[in-house]
């Protein structure tokens, strides 16, 4: 399938402060799009400005060759949103908000029940289906917030942080529906700023930092511009705070990472490093459990490509108030 979403040089600032910098980039049709930043790239700001919720400072963004600015009204036609936090209603049952949701569209009264019993079987939520939405689980909320953005049979699904959250099986959940919407056609744009769930769910990424684009690619692409890095992974039955400080020290190390009683050392001389390392541990009286070499993550590749560090991603923004 060709380009179904064109963002063309798209811009908003603050105060004279850049939010989006000049972003260009397309997406094509059926394929599973993420915007891979910290919290604070730009990346809510840009989802907004491309559905029309927001108007941009320049630039525009085409839907299925309709402009996001001039035609307002045939694009929401094609697209489905799924803010971060839910603009569902907490004192509606899940089957009336999606026939809420369906009345919105102009779709047809019978229709509109047909489609939201058939939503609420696909999403698991027909056991749910007289509760209130304020009284589901958050799982269950971003369950049937993505059921109503499908309502129209969207030929664009727009998700903003979508696992952002939830507890480890919801997330877990939401991410096997997002495959399967995949394999039904759906083409998906999503914002995160987790690592393994771009790396896990996007045919193509980009990467943004402070407005900006810094690199868009499929994964195992961007991963393979750190290849030149090898990893060594050394297990030891304890790790002293004096055999740290020395591990730390060591020359033609990029990185070393301690999770416990692992070791990780990131270099571009492994040949050179390893005997020097292995030595240094040995002087410190640990004992080597397992030694292991690695290849690169997307996440090496992301700290190498952005300068930052990839704990300030595992950072969740404070979760904002309302029915989600």
């Amino acid at each position: 399938m060709g380009d179904l979403i064109q963002v063309l040089d798209l811009t908003k600032s603050y105060n004279s402060i850049f939010a989006v910098d000049h972003l260009s980039f397309d997406v094509k049709g059926g394929e599973v799009f993420g915007f891979l930043g910290p919290n604070g790239a730009g990346k809510t700001t840009t989802i907004r400005m491309m559905v029309g919720l927001t108007q941009p400072g320049s630039g525009t963004a085409l839907i299925n060759g309709h402009d996001v600015l001039k035609e307002p009204v045939e694009v929401k036609k094609i697209i489905g949103l799924v803010p971060e936090t839910s603009n569902l209603y907490g004192e509606l049952t899940a089957f009336k908000n999606l026939i809420y949701q369906g009345e919105l569209y102009g779709i047809p009264r019978k229709e509109r029940r047909v489609r939201s019993i058939k939503l609420l079987e696909e999403f698991g939520l027909r056991e749910h289906q007289e509760k209130p939405f304020q009284a589901l689980s958050r799982g269950l909320k971003r369950r049937l917030t993505i059921a109503a953005a499908l309502i129209h049979n969207p030929e664009i699904l727009f998700l903003d942080e979508p696992t952002t959250g939830l507890d480890v099986m919801s997330a877990r959940g939401l991410r096997e529906l997002i495959g399967d919407l995949k394999r039904k056609g759906v083409t998906l744009f999503l914002t995160t700023h987790y690592i393994p769930e771009a790396e896990g769910l996007c045919d193509r990424i980009a990467v943004i930092v402070k407005g900006k684009i810094m690199v868009i690619d499929t994964p195992e692409n961007i991963k393979a511009q750190v290849k030149d890095t090898e990893i060594l992974e050394i297990k030891l039955d304890r790790i002293t705070e004096d055999l740290k400080n020395k591990l730390l020290s060591m020359e033609a190390i990029e990185k070393i990472l301690i999770a416990e009683s692992r070791i990780r050392f990131h270099t571009q001389k492994l040949d050179q490093v390893a005997f020097p390392i292995i030595k240094t541990i040995e002087q410190h009286g640990a004992r080597i459990q397992a030694i292991n070499t690695l290849s690169p993550s997307l996440e090496d590749a992301f700290v190498r490509i952005t300068g930052l560090d990839s704990e300030l991603m595992k950072i969740d923004k404070p979760l904002k108030m309302g029915p989600d």
